[in-house]
């Protein structure tokens, strides 16, 4: 390749949010596979906030309004070809995409051969409409492999600053939890919106049974839809239109339709217990910030477009005429989403809502000595307090472990080895599981502590009321993952940190954080 192209990649991403989420993995494999490589990333702008704060992507082009056009995409091309990519990777299936890469003069470009834009590509991967009948994520990654480009699957995770966390939780203050998430809406048509006297319905019963609250999302185009489901919900609550809300309204509903920037309503929806949605733009919003669903599928096909990750519920009936991907119901019964009942949807949330308490544990440092690496038996040692935990266990709550090992991938730790030092705490002491990232700072993954996957795939598997629970560590790290998820954070000082601005409370060992978590449960009830 000549040296004048500089090492870098241009991704040219897609255009609709869910579209973006489902891509992210991809762009992860990317970046992986070209460690070191700059990732530039040209998308429109209703989805660079889904990308912004990525460490996968080194730079958003924004694909502005003046590009459209013959002479806006000479423009655009023009500007490109300045940034001398070595390489473009073409998510977006349309000609356009291919076209702008070969004005850019970029040397490689590899893109689905479709839409009659296989002469532009160097690169074109063959398509049949078979490739349309995965899943949208299986999509994305096979044109990379097709392309040489290792690329395994990996969650879709969006990547949200505590700072952003921390401000919505204060907005939110006011609501008693649980908190139930209600997306009513779809950009794409009536046929993939479930009724929304069905979700007033679903809302004023969790409210009535949980003592919970419900939060109403919704874009600007969707107010009404909001407005309605609000103004339902109140009367089934006995809260009359036009009242003054009372305190305990207050409590209880909140709704946000039209008031949200797009990072703002993914923090809000972070913040959820469990999401109800329609298939649209914030279900793909709330896989990728961790927050369980509950979606409802018409028109559309779970098995292309569905929730992925951890303990995600698909509701959808069959029909001859499903899935018919319309955007209005040509029957004209809307029968796929009349035959949803409220009580099916409202008995799966409770089912999904998490009720458990729990303490988790950093493993290195907390309940072993931080051997740096630890990777051979004669360097392991369990602090005598670990016995401590047994205590928490006969007071109802589970004890999970969470632990970053990233000399798995620095080839400085076998993986087995680890699961057998994970083991003696499983069997020795009572844990009820315990979970590691094997990767390196590198990888920029979302399990490495601070970034909170371990606490997630916890819940969903054991369901652990994080607001609820605490979390025990010696470094940093652990304590901005108690942030990031609302639990309290207790630093032991039995590793190399003796203090952390991050932390709720700091003390000297195992035996004084069973102590205060005790106190704390005592004062509590």
């Amino acid at each position: 390749m000549s040296e004048r192209f500089i090492n870098s990649i241009l991704v040219r991403g897609v255009n609709w949010i869910g579209d973006a989420v489902m891509t992210i993995p991809a762009i992860r494999a990317l970046k992986r596979a070209h460690k070191g490589t700059k990732i530039s990333l040209l998308v429109k702008p209703a989805v660079v906030p889904v990308f912004e704060g990525d460490p996968h992507v080194d730079e958003i082009i924004v694909y502005e309004e003046r590009f459209e056009g013959p002479v806006g995409k000479l423009q655009l091309a023009c500007a490109l070809r300045k940034k001398r990519f070595s390489k473009a990777i073409l998510l977006q299936n349309a000609f356009d995409a291919a076209l702008i890469a070969f004005l850019a003069g970029i040397p490689e470009r590899i893109g689905y051969n479709r839409d009659g834009r296989g002469f532009l590509l160097t690169k074109p991967i063959a398509y049949n409409n078979d490739d349309r009948k995965i899943h949208h994520i299986t999509y994305y990654l096979n044109l990379l492999n097709a392309a040489g480009i290792p690329a395994d699957y990996r969650h879709p995770w969006i990547y949200l600053a505590l700072e952003e966390r921390l401000a919505t939780r204060e907005r939110i203050a006011s609501l008693n939890r649980p908190v139930l998430g209600i997306n009513p809406g779809a950009t794409f048509g009536s046929a993939k919106r479930w009724l929304p006297g069905r979700f007033a319905e679903v809302a004023g019963w969790f409210i009535k049974e949980t003592k919970g609250s419900v939060l109403i999302f919704g874009g600007k185009s969707e107010m009404a839809i909001a407005e309605a489901i609000e103004k339902l919900a109140k009367g089934q609550l006995g809260v009359y239109a036009g009242a003054e809300p009372s305190d305990d309204e207050t409590h209880m509903l909140m709704n946000v339709a039209g008031k949200t920037s797009l990072r703002e309503l993914m923090a809000l929806i972070a913040e959820c217990d469990v999401l109800l949605t329609n298939d649209s733009g914030p279900m793909h919003l709330a896989y990728g910030v961790g927050t369980p669903v509950v979606a409802i599928f018409g028109s559309t096909a779970p098995d292309l477009t569905g929730p992925v990750g951890y303990r995600n519920t698909v509701i959808k009936k069959d029909f001859s005429c499903s899935p018919c991907f319309e955007r209005t119901c040509t029957n004209g019964d809307l029968r796929c989403m009349y035959t949803v009942t409220s009580e099916e949807v409202f008995f799966k949330i409770k089912d999904m809502l998490p009720r458990k308490r729990a303490v988790f544990f950093d493993r290195d440092g907390t309940l072993c000595r931080d051997a740096h690496y630890l990777n051979n038996w004669k360097d392991f040692e369990v602090f005598p307090e670990t016995e401590q935990v047994r205590t928490l266990k006969e007071a109802g709550f589970s004890i999970i472990g969470i632990t970053n090992q990233s000399g798995i991938d620095r080839g400085l730790v076998s993986e087995s080895f680890v699961k057998d030092v994970n083991k003696v705490f499983t069997e020795r002491y009572g844990f009820d599981d315990f979970y590691y990232c094997p990767h390196g700072p590198d990888e920029l993954c979302s399990c490495r502590k601070p970034e909170p996957d371990m606490l997630l795939k916890a819940r969903a598997l054991h369901g652990i009321n994080l607001r609820q629970s605490y979390v025990v560590g010696d470094k940093d790290a652990d304590m901005l993952l108690a942030k990031a998820v609302g639990a309290q954070g207790i630093l032991v000082t039995t590793g190399k940190q003796k203090e952390s601005p991050y932390a709720d409370v700091v003390v000297d060992t195992l035996k004084d954080a069973v102590k205060i978590i005790m106190a704390h449960e005592n004062n509590q009830h």
